[in-house]
């Protein structure tokens, strides 16, 4: 689920939950934006299996499989012990959604007394007295069904050795193949649920092997083992290997391996493709199909498929339960559909299908990742009011919000309550508290949080490291964060995706671009493919102006190559120039850092350059498959904001039309003048911005209106953020005596400014009084909202006193520039003041002029 990052499970249990019955009008209270032959071998512990390796990549799919593969008792692919935090069950909200609203089902329930007898004496001897217990019982243990109860009850309280060593005791016993196989599936099934993966597999070889495992409960089985583990790979080699034993797969096998797809992260694409096999194959789909479809979705935030998906089940006559909905709302959330969101749970009482804590924690999530914080405490209010109680996750997301609002009081209040509900802080809790005080600036907080966390015997996990050195590297403190990164290597942790992505971005956003590709260049190396967040702090980077001479003097570029030689220059910086290469290039990179306190002195550099970097980088993420998302767009803007020439910013705009002609077109028809002649296609893009989260939204339509507004084309800003505030990307910004420019970006404002004083001039010559008092918000005063240096402030002063405005700061707000109604009513009757609030564009084109045809685009030689 959304609140839980990947690597990082709840694992401790809490209150089951239940569906609460609650009054069917409550939506209207809520915002509406809202298993005599010889004796079988023994399998043994004490001959463990290969060390761990990798997994090797499963290149075809199971949908169109065609190649014999060898049997699956020759392959010998490995996989490590997983940690205990991380067996059994992954998370509060993952078991919840598995099992609330279903039958209670268990591998057998016919078990007899004496098998519980036996149970607890298992329990309370050593393993090596175990074989003697079962000699003693063995007369009055009733066959299959008391050894599958006693593997069971043994794996259920972790005791894996033990239950091994039962069924070994137990299949020697039963002479029937059938029997044998009900214990080897029930065997394999436990060691999967506890991520014994090797276990599993070393059991369904023996199995196989002798004669008794070759079933589809038990391929189903070791499937699901797999998937539980993340290992799809492996899931899927157990499936294409049925056909060489001639099993026909069949719903269960099906739903196992759609399942361990999911769990494994393969693309809803090929997911699908084993869906369609299964229907060509005449296996109809029942709800647990498409609930682990449902459950494909959510993990890629794929709330279209999703939908598409809901739909389906109803056409086909599936009843849709609990686990339907709350998947189905995970999936549309993590896509920022929270309108439609809301609309889904508002629906589900009258299927008499009753939100529960894992519906109301899942919109909260949203709701916060949307940055709709008061939807998001609403919600939990509303749970409150319901009598649902509070799990893990919820009071973890809860507390997550109140940390990124900074109001840390109330998120200790939800900590403390947490506690006294018999929960402990868990390494979510510290993670985002360690989040919250960090973006504070709080390193104070970050150290004593980091220290307790550790005393507490907290593990700190992958997130934690990430999140920490995050924070001192971003706040200049390298020492720090490198003593915590060796800590962190000092755990056995290996560095993923999201630490070098971290520490990239902390990089540039200190200016210190050439250690930031030096990183890139080092995850590459280590196997770890960068993604598009990784991509955008470079972009974003180079596109400020004072960052990138020294990548360029490492790279050993003549300055009088720099325009001609424009392959050696990307090569250079998305590569890296060879350099002698330590086992730890971060704790190379920081101790240097930490030497020079602060880094390296920023200078200003051709703008040239950075757009070759800029192209190439773009250039690189097409090559890797990686699609540039709406940030990426907002950072090319920006980069283009910062370029002095003309001729560079349309140059790269022009070149990324190849890429994608449809956003980087709009923007390119704007600069050049083609406004009339794109803005049915900027509408359309302005369409997608629009289902995306606020924040997000906000970000795109201030990146385009600066590039607008520092080229001179003052007009067409205006009309993009006139467009931005008819779509609502900024909350109450504009009323008769009020212009809250908060959120806005410099030429956005500037741009704001010009449309609503146009707006209060016509309400003046229409006859109409303005507001005794009006005022301009820019948050550069004590109640901002954003916390800034002022250039916002500053951009609007000179704007107004430029015009000759009578706005003057007030005394109170140094952010907020107020004037009375009269003053500004006499002001907008001067003759010339309209002709200084309408703006115009520096470049126009002919609107007969098809823009299409305006260029002969060539494609970029790398």
């Amino acid at each position: 689920m959304a609140s839980t990052p990947p690597h990082c499970s709840i694992t401790a249990s809490t209150k089951s939950y239940k569906n609460h019955q609650h009054p069917k009008n409550h939506f209207k209270n809520h915002q509406n934006n809202h298993r005599n032959h010889p004796l079988p071998r023994k399998f043994s512990l004490s001959n463990p299996l290969p060390s761990p390796c990798n997994a090797a990549k499963h290149t075809a799919t199971a949908a169109s499989a065609s190649t014999v593969r060898a049997p699956l008792s020759q392959v010998s692919t490995p996989f490590p012990s997983l940690d205990p935090d991380f067996s059994g069950r992954r998370s509060t909200r993952f078991v919840s959604k598995m099992h609330l609203g279903r039958p209670k089902t268990s591998i057998n329930t016919r078990h007899t007394s004496i098998a519980e007898e036996v149970l607890q004496l298992a329990l309370h001897n050593a393993i090596a007295g175990l074989e003697s217990i079962l000699v003693s019982f063995e007369s009055k243990l009733s066959g299959s069904d008391d050894y599958t109860f006693l593997l069971r009850e043994l794996g259920n309280r972790s005791e894996y050795e033990k239950a091994i060593k039962c069924f070994n005791f137990a299949v020697r016993r039963e002479a029937r193949r059938t029997e044998q196989g009900k214990l080897a599936t029930a065997m394999i099934s436990i060691l999967g649920r506890l991520g014994k993966v090797e276990l599993a597999r070393g059991i369904f070889h023996t199995a196989l092997n002798e004669g008794y495992g070759k079933t589809v409960y038990a391929f189903s089985a070791l499937i699901s083992a797999f998937g539980r583990s993340g290992y799809c790979d492996e899931a899927l080699k157990v499936f294409d290997s049925m056909k060489n034993y001639g099993l026909k797969p069949n719903l269960v096998i099906y739903n196992a391996v759609i399942d361990a797809c999911g769990k494994g992260g393969l693309e809803f694409k090929r997911v699908v493709e084993i869906f369609d096999e299964m229907l060509r194959s005449g296996v109809q789909p029942d709800r647990i199909t498409f609930n682990s479809l449902l459950a494909v979705c959510s993990r890629g935030g794929l709330w279209e498929a999703a939908r598409n998906l809901f739909s389906e089940m109803v056409d086909r006559g599936i009843d849709r339960d609990i686990f339907t909905y709350n998947t189905f709302l995970d999936a549309v959330c993590k896509g920022g559909q929270m309108d439609l969101a809301f609309e889904i749970m508002a629906e589900m009482p009258a299927k008499n299908i009753f939100p529960n804590v894992i519906t109301y924690s899942t919109m909260v999530d949203g709701y916060a990742k949307a940055g709709r914080f008061d939807d998001a405490l609403n919600l939990f209010n509303e749970m409150k009011f319901l009598g649902i109680g509070l799990d893990r996750v919820s009071y973890n997301t809860l507390l997550s919000i109140y940390a990124k609002l900074g109001r840390f009081e109330e998120a200790l209040d939800i900590c403390r309550e947490m506690e006294d509900s018999g929960m402990r802080r868990d390494v979510v809790t510290y993670n985002a508290l360690l989040g919250g005080y960090g973006k504070q600036g709080k390193y104070d907080e970050v150290r004593a949080l980091f220290d307790e966390m550790k005393a507490q015997k907290v593990s700190p996990n992958l997130l934690t490291y990430s999140t920490v050195i995050d924070v001192y590297s971003k706040g200049g403190l390298y020492d720090e964060a490198m003593d915590v990164f060796r800590e962190f290597k000092w755990a056995g942790l290996k560095a993923d995706v999201v630490l070098y992505s971290a520490l990239i971005d902390a990089l540039c956003k200190n200016g210190l671009v050439e250690h930031a590709v030096s990183l890139l260049d080092e995850m590459t190396k280590e196997g770890i493919r960068p993604n598009v967040v990784t991509y955008n702090s470079i972009i974003d980077a180079f596109g400020r102006s004072a960052t990138s001479e020294h990548v360029f003097d490492a790279g050993g570029i003549p300055e009088s190559q720099a325009d001609s030689s424009s392959s050696l220059v990307i090569k250079q910086c998305i590569h890296g120039k060879a350099v002698d290469r330590e086992d730890n290039r971060i704790v190379k990179i920081f101790g240097q850092l930490a030497a020079e306190k602060g880094g390296q002195a920023k200078k200003d550099c051709g703008g040239k350059r950075e757009i070759l970097c800029i192209l190439g980088i773009f250039q690189r993420m097409h090559e890797l498959e990686i699609r540039p998302n709406v940030v990426t767009f907002s950072a090319i803007l920006n980069a283009c904001s910062r370029c002095d020439s003309f001729e560079d910013a349309s140059m790269l705009l022009e070149e990324l039309r190849l890429f994608d002609n449809q956003v980087y077109g709009v923007a390119y028809g704007l600069l050049m003048g083609y406004r009339e002649n794109v803005w049915i296609q900027a509408q359309s893009l302005f369409d997608e911005v629009k289902l995306m989260d606020s924040s997000t939204a906000s970000a795109f339509y201030n990146a385009l209106t600066d590039m607008l507004w520092h080229f001179g084309q003052k007009r067409g800003a205006q009309l993009v953020v006139l467009e931005g505030k008819r779509r609502q990307v900024w909350d109450n910004v504009w009323s008769n005596s009020c212009l809250d420019l908060h959120l806005m970006s410099s030429g956005a404002a500037r741009a704001m400014v010009h449309s609503w004083l146009l707006n209060i001039h016509s309400t003046v010559f229409e006859g109409h009084e303005l507001p005794k008092l009006l005022s301009i918000l820019t948050g550069w005063g004590k109640h901002s909202k954003v916390v800034g240096d002022g250039a916002l402030r500053r951009a609007v002063e000179a704007l107004l006193t430029g015009m000759g405005a009578p706005f003057q700061l007030a005394k109170c707000n140094l952010g907020r520039f107020v004037s009375t109604g009269p003053v500004v009513t006499a002001w907008l009757r001067e003759s010339g003041t309209k002709n200084l609030l309408v703006l115009h564009d520096n470049r126009t084109q002919p609107e007969n002029t098809r823009f299409e045809e305006i260029s002969n685009l060539q494609t970029l030689t790398l």
